[in-house]
């Protein structure tokens, strides 16, 4: 089925465009979606006014969101967890409490469908995606670490320094 996108849809293409796509996807998500619509000869005469718009708004949320991406690109998360001795964990770090954890950092909403990563299981350092805008994609570094053990973030000191004043301050709390 050929379908013309009305907005911006991650991996299918920009708003404006004309795109093949099966035939569930189309009429069962997109259309409903208010994604897309069929590519009729109607709507393809829309096609460019539909792409020119589309164009204006993703510029102004490149630019809005270009801010946040510079805050969160590369900065670090940690989660301190319960593990087995072979490094799984009794449970699991969602995107849901990912995307909190970023949220808290960037000072910025972040939904836990923004965030492009599997359940973590194991311990150690993983990444992950953050889609801010479709062209606008900062990658966010997790360490899972042991509760009671001090994480060891990739050597860097200064970043160590920040996750123990992190623990630290859940600590302080609860003594209070």
């Amino acid at each position: 089925m050929k379908i013309l996108l009305l907005k911006d849809v991650y991996h299918l293409g920009h708003a404006g465009d004309i795109k093949k796509v099966a035939d569930g996807y189309g009429r069962n998500y997109l259309i409903p979606q208010g994604f897309a619509v069929m590519a009729t000869a109607g709507a393809l005469k829309q096609a460019e006014s539909i792409r020119a718009k589309a164009e204006v708004i993703r510029k102004q949320m490149n630019t809005e969101m270009s801010a946040v991406s510079e805050r969160i690109n590369g900065t670090w998360i940690t989660f301190a967890s319960k593990a087995g001795e072979t490094g799984k964990l009794y449970g699991s770090i969602t995107s849901q409490m990912v995307a909190e954890k970023i949220s808290e950092k960037a000072g910025v909403e972040i939904d836990k469908r923004q965030i492009d990563i599997q359940p973590i299981r194991t311990l150690g350092e993983h990444k992950a995606h953050v889609r801010l805008t479709i062209d606008i994609v900062p990658i966010v570094n997790i360490l899972v670490h042991r509760e009671g053990e001090t994480p060891n973030i990739g050597g860097s000191t200064e970043a160590e320094a920040e996750v123990v004043e992190e623990a630290a301050e859940p600590a302080a709390e609860s003594a209070e």
